[in-house]
């Protein structure tokens, strides 16, 4: 497994970093503590959780990989948890209030069984509190030792950008942002990317396959297999905007430059992620313990400027034109209007 230092901190993590959003909550929990062994197994070291994932009622995925990973040797892994959707019912339990902050930090070491975490992450930007409350709250974690490094998600460049001033002031370690992105949402290279790599903050990104997208499952004019993630309310709701005729056809014109490769459509997706400037992990979710060894193998691929310039090519629709979301407000969704179990 490729290590990759994460933006230009000294903290390496694994280019195949595994995530728990969707596919780790009580119901499944023999299935996920076995998609985490293999993880384990293929050399993955990053976990990357949040305190909403999994529910009932929250924290479900955070005591499953606690329970899964203890007798691991800590200081071989690297554990990621977030902070900031809602986790009670609380005026307080939500947001990057100083008090929520804290309680949700010492909750989520508890369940993950470890007495820090190496990355806390603002899960989103909190426009109801001052930044300098957040940051503060979080330079505390960090001198406390419960965190070892700071990090955002789906921040915007500007967000982004007064984050970092802060955190330079504070002599706070913010090093990561935890973008969604792919080959067909890459809503945060015109802003974003430039702006973290300024910062000296890396890209873990989230949603490499397009919530299964890129992986070709889905056919142009067939309705999605009863048992994929377009199927259920949940993932649909996420999957929904990939679902049309003209993109599912661009996915398989991606095929002929998977098979040259020898890798599946997955793989490639993955591949390509990783193959981007600024990004140091890609986050793979998986229901079973094949799809891990799948997606761990994209670390071997390596993609030439021909291979890239024909996936672009192969997602311009001759009707409909560039099938790629590009537009960077796109990036900014605030906790406040999301679902709670996001």
């Amino acid at each position: 497994m490729e290590h990759r230092h994460l933006g230009r901190s000294g903290l390496q993590i694994s280019a195949i970093t595994f995530g728990s959003w969707l596919t780790h909550d009580s119901s499944a929990a023999d299935s996920a503590k076995a998609t985490l062994r293999t993880a384990l197994d293929a050399g993955i070291t990053t976990f990357d959780t949040a305190d909403v994932y999994g529910r009932p009622e929250f924290g479900a995925a955070e005591e499953l990989l606690g329970d899964t990973l203890h007798g691991v040797r800590r200081e071989s892994l690297e554990i990621l948890t977030k902070v900031c959707l809602r986790t009670g019912p609380g005026a307080n339990d939500e947001g990057l209030s100083r008090k929520h902050i804290l309680e949700s930090c010492h909750a989520s070491l508890r369940r993950l069984r470890t007495d820090y975490v190496d990355l806390y992450q603002a899960h989103r930007f909190d426009p109801r509190t001052p930044l300098e409350e957040t940051m503060t709250a979080f330079a505390d974690l960090v001198r406390h030792g419960k965190a070892l490094y700071i990090g955002v998600s789906e921040w915007t460049a500007a967000q982004i950008e007064a984050g970092a001033a802060l955190a330079r002031e504070l002599r706070v370690p913010l090093i990561s942002n935890q973008p969604q992105y792919s080959m067909l949402w890459r809503v945060i290279e015109a802003e974003v990317v430039p702006a973290a790599q300024t910062a000296g903050l890396g890209q873990i990104v989230f949603s490499p396959v397009a919530q299964g997208v890129l992986t070709g499952k889905y056919l142009p004019g067939t309705q999605p297999p009863a048992d994929s993630r377009a199927a259920s309310a949940k993932g649909s709701a996420f999957v929904g905007r990939y679902m049309s005729d003209p993109v599912l056809a661009a996915v398989q014109r991606l095929k002929p430059i998977a098979d040259e490769f020898g890798v599946t459509l997955a793989q490639l997706a993955v591949a390509w992620v990783l193959s981007r400037p600024g990004v140091s992990a890609a986050i793979i979710g998986a229901s079973r313990p094949e799809q891990v060894a799948e997606n761990a193998a994209a670390v071997e691929v390596k993609l030439d400027d021909d291979a890239l310039a024909r996936i672009d090519a192969a997602l311009v629709d001759p009707v409909h034109g560039d099938l790629v979301e590009r537009d960077p407000a796109k990036t900014a969704r605030p906790f406040d209007v999301m679902p709670a179990w996001r």
